[in-house]
């Protein structure tokens, strides 16, 4: 899934930025079109990593408990409440100005609660709130201790990003991604887009070299 994802992100992002300039009105709907396409990607991509993670720690909960706290702690012990789980229900069935209410309402009385305003943000990305989207995710890599969902906030925001063409600003936040949690960005660096060099990060395809 990820080989695919990130296979055709790679693709998109060449084709846009080499035509996008010198491209005619017909063309540039065309390349729009891409962008949404990339977008839509970006957005599976962020919720399948963040369905992963949650599997992951329920999977230590379940089998190894006293390495449990190391995945999510202290982001969702004592914190799956009845209202998180509703939350959730509702993301998962699509009802994002559902998901939207419980999950604000959550980090209202919980403003430290990351895991929460993840999906809250995702929820607002969903019906198209990108700039409130993109503050939630800014406000988790701000506080957060967690170096997972401090990746995840990064890569969200340069998935953003890259909805806004911003690509500099797009591998800027990548890159942070990357020192936050190096293991988020394998599937790029198995892709050839990046490269991993004495403990850099470099984008062999970055629009700004064509």
């Amino acid at each position: 899934m990820f080989k695919q994802l990130f296979a055709s992100m790679n693709e998109l992002l060449n084709e846009v930025n080499d035509q996008y300039a010198t491209a005619s009105v017909a063309q540039k709907k065309e390349l729009q079109h891409k962008i949404h396409t990339l977008k839509a990607m970006s957005d599976t991509y962020i919720e399948e990593w963040l369905l992963f993670e949650e599997k992951l720690a329920a999977f230590f909960q379940l089998h190894h408990p006293a390495q449990a706290g190391d995945l999510m702690d202290p982001e969702l012990q004592g914190k799956r409440t009845a209202a998180f789980v509703k939350g959730q229900g509702y993301y998962k069935l699509l009802m994002f100005n559902e998901s939207i209410r419980e999950f604000a309402a959550i980090v209202e009385k919980q403003p430290d609660f990351n895991l929460a305003r993840i999906y809250l943000a995702m929820s607002h990305l969903q019906i198209g709130e990108t700039a409130e989207s993109y503050s939630q995710f800014q406000f988790v890599s701000q506080i957060t201790d967690n170096n997972r969902l401090k990746a995840i906030a990064y890569s969200a925001m340069g998935c953003i990003q890259i909805q806004y063409r911003n690509m500099d600003r797009a591998f800027e936040y990548f890159s942070l991604a990357y020192y936050s949690d190096p293991t988020s960005i394998e599937p790029l660096v198995d892709l050839g887009l990046c490269a991993e060099l004495k403990g850099k990060l470099y984008f062999l395809h970055d629009p700004a070299r064509h």
